[in-house]
């Protein structure tokens, strides 16, 4: 009886093993691998160690089997009140005629932490996500909140760059990337993110891959690739092994300051010295929990990282679209709002869809997301 058991139990996670291993070949949502010669190049990074890259702190800790578990039993059994809105936030649809040949500043919030940046005649995306599901597979995650999006990848004008912080599918979608590529001119984004693009059928020479503090000049703009105390992965079998980052956006009459997905640490205050003022800063500020303090920040922690980085101006980002945590949805910019005033910083919670535009800040919009229950 014990040898049956047992025997099946075997084949049993045999066959686990085996599909898990077809459908990683099959889906190519998941995206590429590093290779054994980017990482032979990566070795003697500061950032990267046996494989992996790291943190300036030893955060957060590995992943194990029973903390996997017990955070996804967290997730899906606590019972959030507001968790998600009621009805659908309302969004203002941007149109595809206003936006073309544009050749002022603004910007337009698409939700979660994705914006289109116009400047000087320029179209910049960053970190697209026009899916309905931040997932590999649409059944293994949650829909946004809205079935429509402010502007869809059709509607979208020639774009120049598409910077990416990081390859978690909130913020690197295949769809999305399958959708736009051909109607991109440049991708820069993080060690190693290049590889999924690759897989998707980017060319290589249209990718740019950067390093922390690492500094280039393109289209027009100086790109920064700076820290961020996250990390990466988008299967059990390649965690930390691309690179993580915030980025640092300037042109003439424009320096603009994107998060990524980061927690709390001295290295805004170390961006702020370097490269500000910032005429504005866009900072994560949602899905934050007590269960992993030190990837993603707390309202709070996300005016403080305002005020190290010497920027004139939040919007919060990182939340609106998705439920990722166990937080109600409209939480974050209510507790953001909040601290702002505290700090005396200016903070503006535009409309998904809103034009931006860095003259008309502070332009304290109503607070919408408070009506939607």
């Amino acid at each position: 009886m014990i040898k049956k058991l047992v025997l099946t139990t075997v084949i049993l996670l045999s066959l686990l093993v085996f599909i898990y291993v077809v459908v990683l070949y099959f889906v190519p949502s998941f995206g590429g691998d590093l290779t054994a010669q980017q990482k032979e190049e990566y070795s003697d990074l500061e950032n990267f160690n046996q494989g992996k890259f790291n943190n300036r702190r030893a955060v957060p800790e590995p992943l194990t089997f029973s903390k996997f578990f017990r955070l996804g039993h967290a997730f899906f059994t606590t019972k959030v009140e507001n968790g998600r809105p009621s009805t659908a936030p309302e969004i203002v649809k941007i149109d595809k005629k206003e936006i073309e040949n544009y050749t002022g500043t603004r910007l337009f919030w698409l939700g979660h932490s994705s914006f289109l940046v116009q400047h000087q005649g320029k179209n910049i995306l960053i970190d697209p996500m026009f899916g309905q599901v931040p997932a590999p597979l649409d059944f293994l995650g949650q829909k946004r909140f809205n079935d429509t999006l402010p502007l869809s990848p059709q509607e979208l004008p020639k774009i120049d760059v598409v910077v990416f912080s990081h390859d978690h599918y909130d913020h690197l979608d295949y769809s999305s990337i399958i959708q736009i590529k051909d109607n991109v001119a440049q991708f820069i984004c993080p060690l190693g993110v290049g590889n999924h693009l690759r897989r998707w059928g980017v060319s290589d020479d249209k990718i740019i891959e950067m390093n922390w503090w690492e500094e280039k000049h393109h289209d027009g703009f100086r790109w920064v690739c700076t820290p961020a105390q996250h990390f990466s992965g988008r299967k059990f079998s390649n965690s930390q092994e691309t690179l993580w980052a915030s980025w640092v956006i300037q042109s003439d009459g424009l320096n603009l300051f994107f998060s990524g997905d980061s927690g709390y640490d001295t290295h805004f205050k170390r961006i702020g010295e370097k490269y500000g003022p910032f005429d504005l800063s866009l900072i994560e500020c949602g899905q934050y929990n007590r269960l992993w303090p030190d990837v993603h920040m707390f309202p709070h922690e996300t005016v403080q990282a305002g005020v190290d980085l010497n920027t004139k101006k939040i919007i919060p980002i990182h939340w609106g679209a998705f439920k990722l945590a166990m937080h109600p949805w409209n939480e974050p910019p209510q507790l953001a709002v909040k601290a702002a005033k505290e700090k005396n910083i200016a903070i503006e919670i535009p409309k998904i869809g809103a034009a931006i535009t860095l003259d008309s800040l502070p332009k304290q919009y109503p607070p919408w997301y408070d009506s939607t229950n």
